[in-house]
């Protein structure tokens, strides 16, 4: 007893002595390069490697990166409208985007109307189409986008095609080889299968954008692929937002666009030109998100918005994780009589999600945050605050989508764009059952934590 005592002693010392240094390399490592993080990943990570250093050490060396560039790097800017202000401008303007600017915007009352208005961007593109998306369906609809934009490219329009690498490996391979063959560009944003160090395969680009000769865009939050426009033959649609903008957001846009493309291709980004003048519009502003960014630019404006909230914050999104600060600032929000109204499917095509957003679901009804769930899958992504500003587009109100992928969503200021949301959100609450919080068991208690603990992953 006493031998298998001493001969166990040595393998403890080295497994404690292994967990301190994996900790010591957390710790290096975000301050060489800072490296923010919530506090609740913060704690799963320094446990793990505290506890599993031989299995998580690796894992956070390939996944642990939330920020792909040093902080301060130049961005694009430019100047206001004039006299136009707003606590959202003086916000994004301390993070270097664009300026908000007059456009001309309209929405997608479903996807019939988001498939047409996606054609005509396409047909209408003279000199240059750019493309970015995460999924290409395997399907008719995502047949109808590679044919036709392998038309243009066959009529001379450059068409630029960058798909995400986890939408890469299910698009056939005989779709790249039309569009190549027709004279389009394709490549794929950090392929899951590549050994180039191009940054952690764990951060996806899910921003969808086409873009019409850098003054004409079209976005949200569909997916080319059936069911996030009117379905197919044993797909069913699913309920989901988007919208044209033609104007200086659409060359912001393009601007992005050029940042992710070159980032794949290891080329210099071509110039983007400025829009050209335009009749006026609404004031908009285009909103990058992700590791590309110095900051959590839209984490940093739902916080700001939940804090500036006076009367309603409505919002729709398909996946409901907040990290602590978010959820805070929501519950906060209620608690001073807000009236909060978050409307999402009962059942996503997310399982895991649907079991992790549990938590946060009974903490913030029991402040008085109304769930309202729907009965089908809803893909749509949108928040409204009062009458201040709307936003819409890629961006989730889950930790992926708010803190490790590259998302994109435009501010409107505007108060027909921002009416048309939050009437639409509306129309969606009514549609809802609400939800009913229960309390849980102890074994689902503990699920829940230990699945919150990697929920940053999910």
């Amino acid at each position: 007893m006493a031998h298998a005592l001493i001969a166990w002693l040595p393998s403890v010392s080295q497994h404690l002595l292994f967990g301190a240094l994996a900790v010591l390399v957390y710790i290096l490592t975000n301050r060489a390069r800072r490296q923010p993080r919530a506090p609740t990943t913060a704690i799963a990570w320094v446990m793990g490697l505290a506890l599993l250093p031989y299995l998580v050490l690796p894992l956070f060396l390939l996944f642990g990166r939330r920020k792909l560039r040093p902080l301060g790097r130049p961005r694009l800017r430019g100047s206001r409208p004039a006299r136009f202000t707003h606590w959202a401008a003086d916000l994004l303007d301390g993070f270097d985007l664009a300026p908000p600017s007059d456009n001309r915007a309209r929405f997608h009352a479903d996807g019939a109307a988001a498939r047409e208005a996606l054609w005509a961007l396409i047909a209408g593109a003279q000199h240059r189409l750019d493309i970015s998306t995460f999924i290409i369906g395997r399907d008719a609809f995502g047949d109808a986008v590679v044919e036709r934009l392998a038309e243009r490219a066959r009529a001379g329009v450059q068409v630029r095609v960058l798909l995400d690498g986890f939408g890469a490996l299910q698009l056939p391979r005989r779709h790249f080889d039309r569009l190549r063959a027709a004279g389009g560009e394709v490549a794929v944003f950090r392929p899951l299968l590549s050994l180039r160090n191009n940054g952690p395969r764990n951060l996806r680009n899910h921003r969808k954008l086409a873009i019409a000769d850098d003054h004409r865009l079209w976005s949200g939050g569909r997916n080319l692929a059936a069911e996030y426009f009117e379905g197919d033959a044993g797909i069913a649609a699913w309920t989901d937002l988007s919208f044209d903008i033609e104007g200086p957001v659409a060359g912001a846009a393009a601007w992005q666009f050029e940042r992710d493309w070159s980032a794949v291709r290891q080329t210099p980004p071509r110039t983007v030109a400025p829009t050209p003048p335009m009749a006026p519009g609404a004031p908009a502003q285009f909103l990058p998100s992700g590791p590309d960014q110095a900051e959590d630019t839209a984490h940093a404006l739902l916080i700001d918005a939940c804090y500036r909230a006076e009367q309603r914050i409505l919002a729709a999104t398909p996946y409901f994780i907040p990290d602590d600060a978010l959820r805070d600032a929501l519950r906060r929000a209620a608690r001073r009589g807000v009236a909060v109204d978050i409307v999402l499917p009962a059942e996503s095509n997310h399982r895991l999600a649907d079991f992790a957003r549990s938590r946060a679901m009974r903490d913030l009804a029991e402040a008085g945050v109304v769930f309202h769930l729907l009965p089908a899958m809803s893909h749509a992504k949108a928040v409204v605050v009062d009458e201040q500003l709307a936003l819409a587009g890629s961006i989730n109100l889950d930790l992926r989508s708010l803190l490790l992928n590259h998302e994109a969503g435009v501010v409107f200021y505007g108060a027909a764009e921002i009416g048309w949301l939050a009437q639409w959100i509306e129309g969606q609450r009514a549609l809802g059952r609400p939800y009913q919080a229960e309390t849980p068991g102890l074994g689902r208690d503990i699920a829940e934590g230990l699945l919150l603990a990697v929920a940053f992953q999910l």
